[in-house]
Order: structure tokens, then sequence, then C-alpha cells
């Protein structure tokens, strides 16, 4: 019979054989839990959402005709406040952050080719053993608890 224990959730993100000392970030230096670990999955989806329903209604304000602006101002806001403060608006309301490896706020270059792979959607849906996408991995980011 199946451990429920064994399976995790969905929200945890894949699992992986790991031993019993390791977790997601610790090869990137990063402690288990707490402050300036890895961000569970579930916040980093639901700060999506809110952005994306954010910038949607936006849109829909402006012109709702043109199906180019929800994806356009949403490419911005993580563009700018990515690469400026190191979140965006639904990554402030949930208690997560954007930092590059070093612990920066990425700038405006890493948080271009991060917008930009995002809103192509498939990137941010491939992610490794340390629960980083392939947006991450190409920008040399990681979404961290602040």
């Amino acid at each position: 019979m199946i451990n429920r224990d064994d399976l995790g959730s969905w929200l945890e993100g894949p699992r992986f054989d790991r031993e019993e000392d390791d977790w997601p970030g610790k090869r990137l230096g990063l402690p288990v839990n707490g402050s300036h670990s890895l961000a569970p999955a579930w916040k980093r989806i639901l700060a999506l959402l809110v952005d994306w329903l954010m910038c949607l209604a936006i849109a829909n304000l402006i012109d709702p005709a043109n199906p180019i602006l929800a994806p356009a101002f949403f490419a911005l806001e993580n563009f700018v406040l990515v690469g400026t403060l190191g979140y965006s608006v639904g990554h402030r309301l949930f208690g997560i952050e954007v930092r590059r490896l070093d612990g920066h706020v990425p700038g405006l270059l890493k948080s271009l080719i991060r917008a930009v792979l995002v809103v192509l959607v498939i990137p941010a849906l491939i992610f490794n053993r340390d629960n980083r996408g392939v947006h991450d991995l190409a920008a040399g980011t990681v979404i961290l608890r602040r």
C-alpha cells in the first residue's frame, strides 16, 4: 500500500529521492526554512495569480479587446519592480522576493530575461531539484522568503 506521506503535495513541487539532511536550496547555501529559505510553491503560485489578475484588470480598463495588453503589463511589472525592488506586487503580498544568488536585487538585465521567460509560461513550469524554474536559472535568480 502507498503511504500518503511518501506522495507529498503538488504544491510542494516534485519529489526527488533525497537524503535526510538534504533539502531544496541546500546546494545554493540556503537554510531549510525561515527567512531567506526558498519560497514554497504555493506562495509563488498565489503571487503569480495576484500579479496576473491585477494586470488583467488594468488591461481590461484600458482596452478589453486587446489581448496583448495584459501580458505586456505583466512583463513590464515584473521587469521594473523585480529589477529595482526585488519583488512584484504579488511577491510583496506573500512575503517573498527575487534575489540573485549573491543576495542582491536582480537588476534590470536579469529581470528582463526573467520577465520574458515568465510571460512565455513554459519555462516557469520546468524546474529543477532546488525548485528553480528555467526563468530563474537563466537569470541567475532565486525566489526566497523575506
